[in-house]
């Protein structure tokens, strides 16, 4: 099996997390869940740094961020599915 680019703790979650250096746009990532240790192919839209977010759906404002099941914040600006999930589009909802 190829090492995975992407991991997803939980299926109900709508984000996952980068786990390669230099993972670059245009990159078909190998997906691996692993609360069953299924997989899945999704194309990332950008180059995004080790340890960040990247949407595994179509996400509005103001919809909540899922990952390892819970929620971790909300949308404050559109994503497309593919594209970098952080803070200049998500945020918190403690504050």
């Amino acid at each position: 099996m190829d090492h995975p680019h992407l991991l997803v703790h939980d299926k109900e979650d709508n984000v996952g997390v980068v786990v390669v250096e230099d993972l670059k746009a245009n990159t078909e990532m190998l997906c691996v869940v692993t609360a069953d240790n299924s997989d899945f192919r999704l194309v990332v839209k950008s180059d995004i740094p080790i340890g960040h977010k990247v949407a595994l759906s179509d996400l509005s404002e103001g919809q909540t961020v899922t990952k390892y099941g819970e929620d971790i914040g909300r949308i404050v600006a559109p994503v497309a599915v593919g594209e970098h999930v952080h803070t200049h589009n998500c945020k918190t909802k403690r504050w």
